[in-house]
């Protein structure tokens, strides 16, 4: 049997796959599987993946006919998985060595639905630790108390899918799957729905992911449409969390944190395509129009002055038919 499933999707990533597939194969086991997602890559990641099929012991390769961004590649990960337990790596990072089956021994001594970790954060040579925002370590939590509170960061704006590990359990209650086509902030309804629906969790204080920040071809980096759909992931929070059973006591986290997310968008404005930046201005002002407006006033009251003015301006705004649809 599979004990392990590890998803990795590829694009155009052919400078650091060596190095993310050197690194699996320092955590390789004779029961785990690596599913190698190529997202459609147009530069040399897919002959380099070709050969790691054949030469890093569990892994298989998975092709998409077109690219389909973060969210799809993953999914089709998770479609293909037969372990016990779930995890992500991007194709761009990479792990410490052993890291995993150090990872899958602390899961299943707790016992839990999934855990968190923390991890390194790597932008050129410099290196930074960043931890999940909570301070209990090793014991089995309830998810959903790591939500709150509202004006903090919590666990749910620590989002990086493969900062844990998951049990197939919530594979298959329909909990680990993504929005298909998002291709920015996919983790955010992820994270959320984790801790709504799971039962149990716990916080790891472990170091083994390194995170690559500031590659170029990464969004974050690129001011394109693709960078809006923030707006249609942070909906989906605002829509589900809305028919939860403690809809009143989490939705003012949701929507201070969709807010959160809008204001920066906007205090950068000008790394964005003239006519993506507008675009940002009208989609961002009806998606205020759309949020619980007494949620949307009590959150705007409790936030500083400077992004309250902003977003109250904003929500003056017209909005177009069209955009507010």
């Amino acid at each position: 049997m599979v004990k392990l499933s590890v998803i990795v999707p590829f694009y155009n990533v052919q400078t650091y796959a060596p190095d993310t597939l050197r690194s699996l194969a320092a955590n390789a086991r004779e029961d785990f599987e690596f599913l190698l997602v190529d997202d459609c890559s147009r530069d040399g990641t897919p002959q380099i993946l070709e050969r790691a099929e054949r030469e890093l012991p569990g892994a298989r390769l998975l092709r998409h006919e077109q690219n389909g961004g973060l969210a799809t590649a993953r999914n089709t990960g998770l479609d293909a998985a037969r372990g016990e337990y779930i995890t992500f790596l991007d194709g761009d990072d990479w792990l410490a060595p052993g890291y995993y089956q150090e990872l899958l021994a602390a899961i299943e001594a707790l016992g839990c639905d999934f855990v968190r970790t923390d991890h390194v954060q790597c932008t050129a040579r410099a290196r930074s630790v960043h931890r999940v925002p909570y301070g209990r370590r090793n014991v089995v939590l309830d998810p959903r108390e790591l939500i709150l509170p509202a004006d903090r960061s919590t666990s749910v704006d620590y989002a990086f899918a493969w900062a844990g590990m998951y049990h197939r359990r919530l594979l298959d209650d329909g909990v680990l799957h993504f929005r298909h086509g998002l291709r920015t902030a996919e983790d955010r309804p992820w994270i959320w729905r984790l801790h709504r629906e799971a039962e149990s969790m716990a916080v790891l204080g472990m170091l083994g992911v390194f995170y690559r920040r500031g590659v170029a071809s990464s969004l974050t980096q690129i001011g394109d449409v693709r960078q809006l759909d923030f707006i249609r992931a942070f909906d989906q929070v605002i829509e589900e969390t809305a028919k939860d059973r403690d809809a009143a006591v989490l939705l003012p986290k949701a929507v201070r944190t969709y807010c959160a997310i809008i204001s920066h968008h906007l205090g950068s404005i000008d790394r964005f395509e003239p006519q993506v930046a507008r675009k940002l201005r009208s989609m961002s002002a009806a998606a205020l129009k759309r949020m619980p407006q007494d949620v949307l006033k009590e959150a705007l009251d409790s936030m500083d002055v400077q992004r309250a003015s902003r977003l109250r301006r904003l929500r003056r705004k017209p909005v177009p038919a069209e955009v507010a649809a």
